[in-house]
């Protein structure tokens, strides 16, 4: 009888148990599972384009604040394809101050005065709060002609203007071929042309792997369920829709590695030109291999580091021995663009470049230390460094982005750099005129105005 008792026991803790077991699978997937909505997805398109205006106009206003926007191309340079490059400094100086003072105050002494430049500090995602990835209509209106898969959002739009972003659709390279040029013949490469434009140049594992990168697998923001921000039901995201054409369209996103979302950075999308040289990879800079990167950032970038959320939204794993290879095998064929100033060595060659690029690349390789980390040929040295850009300025929230410390950042190819604005990790940095100024403020150089122009100078004939 004894017995019998301690087994209803064990039976009524056990059920008990399932109950409460129960209940708090029904609260997580009715309350905290954010792919159970409480809200009817048109509700929530009819609240968020209602909130749209509000949001858009917060986010341009902060851009007009800290940046001249407007359209100053460079005399005589263009990117490969003939779009041109912007030309001057766009931050915008605290008033009353010159780029001279500010060279001259110490970390400290800026940080007091609130001196540093507001378009230097981290550049805030279009609509920080609700993040996720967002595409540059350029991009969106091809990619629905071409195969009518609409990439818009109906929250938010892209934020910077056309004419300081990449050429679109960007040139492509091959390090197999590189007798043909731009084999991209102008198109953006998507499902509907890339057997076309390839077949005669590709092996079948490279031109297979094309295929899968020009694939859209879901995403947060693109897919099936709910809780998504496109209006339709939806395929996804394609690896080329943010690197088009093996290059980059300065498509953003916030990073998944960083938690809680005010500390998240936007990001920018780096350019796969000359991937195979390269040795840090993911928003995250924990992925070492392009391999690693392509079978595992849809698994992470994708759904914001969220796996549970992947796996509810339909995330399609890879086969690492056969997909994934292949992707990798046709990313790492891509090349830089031709740099015919550059000789062997990745240095300038004197017969053909101007005395202004040969002052440039002395200061690069001398008083301005980019070398340190950017050394030739290509110009990276595949490593990490923290700028600790926090000594310059209070911590503050802008737009649901905190300007904080932003630790670690990869070191990017400078190779083909002028066809890759804007610049920096996170968008902040809209040309290279901008990019030297940063950099001479939080190495101390002191570079003299005609020595930063040189500088940039020499970095467009890279």
């Amino acid at each position: 009888m004894k017995r019998l008792q301690l087994d209803h026991r064990r039976i009524a803790v056990a059920v008990t148990s399932l109950v409460v077991s129960m209940a708090a699978v029904v609260v997580l997937s009715g309350q905290d599972d954010p792919l159970v909505k409480s809200e009817p997805l048109p509700d929530v398109i009819a609240r968020t384009q209602k909130e749209k205006p509000s949001f858009a106009k917060r986010q341009q206003d902060l851009l007009d604040a800290r940046y001249d926007l407007s359209n100053r191309p460079a005399a005589g340079v263009t990117m490969t394809r003939g779009k041109a490059v912007q030309d001057g400094v766009r931050v915008k100086l605290p008033a009353n101050t010159t780029w001279l003072q500010l060279a001259a105050m110490s970390p400290e002494e800026m940080k007091s005065k609130n001196a540093w430049p507001a378009g230097f500090l981290p550049l805030p995602h279009p609509h920080h709060e609700a993040g996720g990835m967002i595409f540059p209509k350029l991009l969106i209106d091809e990619t629905t002609r071409q195969t009518g898969r609409d990439l818009t959002r109906f929250d938010l739009d892209f934020d910077l203007p056309d004419h300081l972003i990449p050429e679109f659709p960007a040139a492509v390279f091959l390090v197999t071929r590189p007798d043909l040029g731009d084999v991209s013949k102008g198109e953006l490469i998507t499902l509907d042309n890339f057997e076309r434009l390839f077949k005669e140049t590709l092996n079948p594992k490279q031109l297979e792997g094309l295929r899968l990168l020009l694939t859209p697998f879901p995403q947060q923001q693109f897919n099936v369920t709910e809780d998504r921000r496109s209006v339709k039901a939806h395929q996804g995201v394609a690896c080329f829709d943010c690197h088009a054409n093996g290059h980059t369209n300065a498509a953003t996103h916030t990073v998944g590695d960083i938690r809680p979302n005010a500390f998240r950075h936007r990001i920018d999308t780096p350019s796969l030109r000359g991937v195979g040289v390269q040795r840090l990879f993911g928003s995250q800079r924990a992925l070492k291999s392009i391999e690693d990167f392509t079978e595992f950032e849809q698994r992470a970038a994708y759904f914001d580091g969220d796996h549970t959320r992947a796996a509810r939204k339909g995330v399609n794993p890879l086969e690492r021995g056969s997909q994934v290879q292949f992707m990798g095998e046709f990313q790492n064929i891509l090349d830089f663009p031709p740099a015919p100033k550059l000789n062997v060595f990745g240095r300038v060659d004197p017969a053909l470049s101007a005395e202004a690029e040969r002052r440039g690349e002395a200061l690069f390789f001398g008083k301005a230390q980019c070398a340190t980390c950017h050394p030739a040929p290509y110009y990276t040295d595949n490593l990490m460094h923290n700028l600790r850009t926090e000594r310059f300025f209070a911590t503050v929230t802008v737009n649901g982005r905190t300007a904080a410390a932003d630790g670690p950042i990869k070191t990017f190819p400078l190779r083909g750099i002028k066809d890759s604005p804007p610049y920096l990790h996170d968008d902040r940095l809209l040309t290279l005129d901008d990019t030297v100024e940063f950099f001479n403020l939080v190495l101390g150089l002191k570079l003299l105005q005609e020595e930063k122009r040189d500088l940039v100078m020499f970095l467009r004939a890279l």
